[in-house]
């Protein structure tokens, strides 16, 4: 049995077990839905007040990367402004620069085509002053020539009377010859081989020598004794203007007893003369010979034998002295178109220095523009890329913001229907929770 002491009229009263145990149950059933819905809206408070605290926390992250963003992007775009402004800025410098350069190339180009134009002015004038000195100097010499042809039309007469003197004279002279030439051959046939080559060399020096100074002051004509190469010639000659050297002939002598076993031809000894030539650097080569006396070909004069080696000539030793005066007197006469002609070599060549620096420096320029051209390529390229970036980024923060709203839509349908959905235990005590 159990008391219960009622707590308004104090009045004490006997219950059995059972009773009390209704009692009881019935207290404890009351008080546990009382805690229950407490519990229930304690819980709905929290979670909204949780669920407002998680959302305002989200709102202000959100907002602060926003907001950095938002910077970052503006400060993206006043540099992407100002880079645009450089380049802009850049190119019209280069263009300028381009301009102003190729202004000033194109006036030097115009002068020095302006002064290249009066140089051959110049030289048109004088060349047209030459032509009519020179036939101004024509005119004097057939004017010249009718005074001789009639001075010699005068003279016809004495020259026939004086023919017959000159034939016996020249019948003389003749026989003198034929006694001289007889000579010639018994001294040859009393001479070595070496030593008539050496008389050969001995008598075009001495021939030489009688004329030099009167007709070669300025030229060196001596014996070639540089063997460095493995062979000499001769004699060299060289004549010289003002120290400047127009011409050079490497001479070669040969000559041949009639008895001698073993007959030379000229032709043997071209090609060592022409090596000969080459090695010591001169112009011409001369053969002076005396072998085969009963060619024709080479007993009628100066022979050019230039179809075979260049610039080389075969001769008897009656034609030495005339060949030296023939070839010198030809390169004096161009001496001076050859100086005129390396003066207007050494203007095209100075003209062609000219157009390959002006080259030069266009490719170096194009060169320098085109990287420069690709470095702000790559620089805008990088922009681009970095604009996409942040792009994507935008993107992604906005896609984080459908997914906050999407959890704050979430915890707003959250319910005990909800939480108790796969758990049926609880849902069951729920149940009962409600029913009592």
């Amino acid at each position: 049995m159990q008391e219960i002491k009622c707590p308004k009229c104090g009045e004490v009263f006997v219950v059995d077990e059972s009773g009390y145990a209704q009692i009881v149950q019935q207290i404890r059933d009351k008080e546990f839905d009382k805690e229950i819905k407490r519990r229930e809206a304690e819980l709905e408070e929290k979670k909204a007040s949780d669920v407002k605290i998680i959302q305002l926390q989200q709102q202000q992250d959100y907002d602060k990367r926003l907001s950095d963003k938002d910077l970052k992007l503006s400060n993206k775009d006043t540099r992407i402004k100002e880079l645009e402004s450089k380049i802009n800025e850049s190119e019209n410098d280069k263009k300028l620069a381009i301009s102003n350069i190729t202004n000033e190339k194109d006036k030097e180009i115009e002068k020095l085509k302006g002064e290249l134009k009066d140089a051959e002015t110049k030289k048109e004038l004088a060349v047209t002053k030459a032509v009519q000195d020179k036939q101004q100097e024509i005119f004097e010499k057939n004017n010249e020539i009718t005074i001789l042809t009639q001075q010699l039309s005068n003279k016809e007469n004495e020259n026939k009377l004086k023919e017959k003197s000159l034939e016996e004279k020249y019948k003389n002279e003749l026989k003198s010859k034929d006694e001289l030439i007889a000579q010639y051959k018994d001294f040859k046939a009393r001479q070595s081989t070496k030593m008539i080559g050496e008389s050969l060399e001995q008598h075009c020096s001495n021939q030489f020598n009688a004329l030099r100074m009167a007709a070669f002051p300025t030229a060196y004509f001596e014996k070639d004794n540089d063997i460095r190469t493995g062979s000499k010639g001769d004699f060299i000659f060289r004549d010289f203007v003002d120290d400047i050297e127009f011409i050079s002939i490497m001479f070669e002598m040969k000559n041949e007893m009639d008895e001698t076993a073993t007959k030379h031809k000229n032709e043997d000894f071209f090609k060592e003369l022409d090596k000969d030539r080459r090695e010591k650097k001169c112009e011409y080569a001369v053969l002076v010979s005396m072998l085969e006396l009963d060619n024709d070909y080479y007993n009628n004069g100066i022979v050019d034998v230039s179809y075979k080696y260049e610039k080389m000539y075969v001769i008897r030793p009656q034609f030495f002295i005339p060949l030296i005066t023939l070839l010198r007197n030809a390169a004096l006469n161009s001496l001076k178109y050859r100086q005129e002609l390396a003066v207007v070599k050494n203007q095209q060549i100075d003209i062609l220095h000219f157009e390959e620096n002006m080259n030069t420096f266009k490719e170096g320029f194009a060169r320098n523009y085109r990287l420069a051209s690709e470095k702000f390529e790559t620089a805008i390229a990088e922009i681009d890329k970095t604009i996409s970036h942040l792009q994507k980024t935008k993107e992604a923060l906005l896609s984080s913001e459908n997914n906050l709203r999407l959890a704050n839509n979430k915890a707003e349908d959250l319910s005990i229907k909800k939480l108790t959905k796969n758990a049926p235990a609880v849902k069951e005590m729920f149940d009962e929770l409600k029913n009592r």
